[in-house]
């Protein structure tokens, strides 16, 4: 049976990955729409640091985010000097961290979805009389919806394992930084392994369920 342990870690990963989830959605919006409209030069160099965390070990990954954050990095400094401290050994740092790790996994199917809208739609409305933000609002974000759901389902579940980066920024504190992915490990170390049955057969199903619901998404899309 879960522990209590287990159920704080449960619920602090549901949290996680619900409010990274929706950062990303904020931050993904923009960038996607002008990785698929944009004719720069600098759009490979652009898609190609969003793509990094899919390669990129998740240590190393931590390893620099850790020195950001510290009390040398750049960002470990602005957030010491307007008081809030540093980041890291805290949520609000495996925030941080989860947003970057879980960057190409909402930008991407965002991207995706832009793209295959094409012109014609956006030039109709034009004709209409529609202002840009109108047209994006009326026309790009309903045919993008099964792109939304996509980049909702994968971020929140990319999220949910994640294991090295969050170890490296956020340790293991019980209720504060220790997600499911953590607390696998530490019943495994302590040769806890109905325990880690229990977690391991959860994450399980729940990556099933995720796989199911993209494949139901990505044939709707087809469809429409």
């Amino acid at each position: 049976m879960l522990t209590s342990n287990d159920l704080g870690a449960v619920l602090l990963t549901l949290k996680l990955a619900a409010l990274t989830t929706a950062i990303l959605l904020l931050l993904a919006t923009p960038l996607a729409w002008w990785l698929a409209r944009t004719r720069s030069a600098w759009k490979g160099a652009v898609s190609a640091v969003v793509a990094l965390p899919i390669v990129l070990p998740p240590t190393v990954l931590g390893f620099y985010l850790l020195l950001a954050m510290g009390q040398n990095g750049l960002i470990g400094q602005f957030t010491d000097a307007i008081g809030i401290g540093l980041l890291p050994f805290s949520f609000a740092g495996i925030v941080i961290a989860s947003v970057f790790y879980s960057m190409p996994f909402v930008v991407q199917p965002l991207q995706n979805a832009f793209e295959a809208i094409g012109e014609a739609p956006l030039e109709a409305a034009a004709c209409l009389r529609a202002s840009p933000i109108d047209r994006f609002f009326s026309v790009v974000l309903p045919m993008a919806r099964p792109g939304y759901l996509s980049a909702m389902v994968m971020g929140f579940a990319h999220t949910m394992g994640e294991f090295g980066v969050v170890l490296m920024i956020g340790g293991n504190i019980p209720d504060k930084t220790r997600v499911i992915s953590v607390q696998i490990y530490d019943h495994v170390e302590a040769i806890e392994y109905s325990n880690a049955h229990w977690l391991s057969a959860g994450m399980l199903g729940f990556s099933f369920v995720v796989l199911l619901i993209l494949y139901s998404l990505n044939r709707t899309g087809r469809r429409a």
